[in-house]
């Protein structure tokens, strides 16, 4: 399996995964983050993790990631991606009125590509519009999509990610976008999970038409590892007392089990949690098990409406 590291976590004070408080140091300085963040990138690259994935809205991760990069040039096999459309606002606060701002515009896209290109410059491989909806002007608008174009020919790869109850929609939707008779498309970044499995069939889709599939939050924002385990888990708990290993490494293994799965993202926050994902590359779970795994799936519109009560800490 291909676990990758996804720096939502690690790359501001303030994030809705759970047990925040634990995980990250007492004095949440953008210095102090910038160790946690290094700490993580090497233990992950030490691991054999290959895929980083940031975003200009993950407060300084992408300054991290390529200040980190910078520092070990010996480093050149690594695969990075990022994306862009929301808008970091916070200002280093945990606590903001606004954490972020979304923006698919053209005016957008232009300034932070400018802004990613700056600090990642030729090691940027995959550039993603970030938490695409349905209703997102990214799907129709033919002048990004001719600038995507324009960067694709550059050779990066342009995918999106999506979110909220309707991402099969959205991914559907994408695969339907071209640029001069080609795909527009490249990736595409899903939450999918053993509460949220709804996207699947489009998941499915996405891959066989050609697409890079890459799946985050695949531990539901920490409800799929301990201590934070959601009720009515009993199929996972006890799998993982069978199998030896932690819940999360079983619950990434499900996930990575779907034969569509690409790359499963670890959003961790501490080396431990770390080193307990990549735990799920020798987690093998049989048909049944699989199966079993799929009893604690929720309804989309009650998993999403659940993720968006998660407090920012």
């Amino acid at each position: 399996m291909r676990i990758g590291l996804g720096l939502a976590a690690a790359g501001r004070p303030g994030y809705i995964t759970l047990g925040r408080h634990a995980d990250l140091p007492a004095v949440r300085s953008a210095e102090a983050l910038k160790e946690r963040a290094f700490a993580l990138m090497d233990a992950a690259y030490a691991h054999g993790v290959r895929y980083f994935d940031a975003a200009r809205s993950y407060g300084l991760a992408e300054t991290y990631l390529a200040q980190w990069l910078q520092a070990r040039p010996d480093v050149t096999n690594l695969v990075v991606g990022s994306k862009w459309g929301y808008t970091y606002t916070a200002d280093w606060q945990i606590q903001a009125d606004v954490h972020e701002v979304k923006d698919h515009s053209t005016d957008a896209y232009d300034r932070q590509v400018a802004e990613t290109r700056a600090l990642l410059g030729g090691r940027l491989h995959l550039y993603q519009i970030h938490s695409v909806t349905p209703d997102s002007p990214a799907l129709t608008d033919t002048a990004l999509h001719e600038r995507l174009a324009r960067l694709r020919e550059e050779g990066v790869t342009v995918g999106l990610s999506t979110s909220r109850p309707s991402q099969a929609d959205t991914i559907r939707a994408a695969l339907s976008v071209t640029v001069s008779g080609r795909p527009l498309f490249g990736s595409v970044q899903t939450t999918y999970n053993l509460l949220e499995p709804a996207a699947r069939g489009a998941l499915a889709e996405a891959h066989d038409a050609g697409c890079v599939m890459i799946i985050k939050e695949a531990l539901a924002n920490g409800r799929l590892a301990e201590p934070h385990l959601a009720p009515d888990m009993s199929a996972l708990r006890e799998i993982a007392q069978q199998e030896g290993a932690s819940c999360d490494a079983v619950a990434l293994a499900a996930v990575a089990a779907q034969p569509w799965a690409d790359v499963v993202l670890s959003g961790a926050a501490t080396v431990d949690q770390l080193t307990s994902n990549l735990a799920a590359a020798r987690v093998h779970l049989s048909p049944t098990q699989l199966q079993r795994l799929t009893e604690p799936a929720q309804h989309s519109d009650a998993y999403w409406t659940h993720r968006s009560q998660l407090a920012w800490a």
